[in-house]
């Protein structure tokens, strides 16, 4: 149980973290996604500063950020050693979570930050002709060059976009590791008050077996009166 109950604690901490991190990002991209007043050009270049202090950063930082990384993974393949169904159940689904969560940082986010580090935008979807839009795929690069046709807009909103993924995948993860707490009390909890009755049921069959039984014995005279 100990060591269960840090491996939660390793699962958490880092769930937590990037959440924060997530938490702080919402101010940039609250007014790309969720506003419906038109973006300043002011908020755009405000966002790439931003992102290209984070991409810029030291390497002591992007060390520390994937080290929390890792710490998540590692807590979750402890809990799931030897899983019971619970484990199965809860920490299976977190561990397809955090992972969906790692996927969409590296496809993602990590390529948004180095395009807009190195401003290298595309003409964007409103500059192309139907021709040309005919030959661009799903993630928004043309199909012959393999070029991002994405703008600047478009490419900060895939990067807002990304985050709100992020934060929701998180968050499901914090709610797996919290039903599961939630589960394992009630049935410790039940399965205490199911000992209990059982040791009150012992305890009456075994006051009910060692007491004496006690017999009436009638008198020679009340034997005659019956008579």
């Amino acid at each position: 149980m100990p060591s269960v109950n840090f491996a939660t604690f390793l699962i958490i901490c880092p769930t937590s973290f990037f959440l924060g991190i997530l938490f702080s990002l919402f101010p940039y991209d609250y007014p790309l996604l969720w506003s419906s007043a038109a973006t300043p050009a002011a908020h755009f270049d405000a966002i790439e500063t931003h992102l290209k202090l984070l991409h810029n950063a030291p390497n002591l930082i992007v060390r520390i950020l994937h080290i929390m990384l890792g710490t998540g993974i590692i807590g979750l393949i402890i809990k799931l050693y030897k899983p019971s169904e619970s484990n199965m159940l809860f920490d299976g689904g977190s561990l397809v979570l955090y992972m969906v969560a790692v996927i969409v940082y590296i496809a993602n986010i990590i390529k948004g930050l180095r395009i807009v580090s190195e401003g290298d935008y595309g003409v964007g979807y409103a500059k192309l002709t139907q021709d040309q839009l005919d030959d661009v795929n799903m993630q928004g690069y043309d199909v012959d060059s393999g070029d991002s046709v994405l703008g600047r807009e478009d490419n900060l909103k895939v990067l807002a976009a990304s985050n709100t993924i992020l934060a929701l995948v998180l968050v499901g993860v914090l709610v797996l590791q919290v039903g599961q707490w939630y589960a394992e009390r009630a049935d410790e909890k039940a399965l205490k008050a199911f000992q209990e009755k059982e040791k009150l049921e012992k305890e009456k069959k075994e006051q009910d077996g060692s007491s004496p039984v006690v017999k009436r014995t009638s008198s020679g005279k009340e034997g005659k009166k019956t008579k």
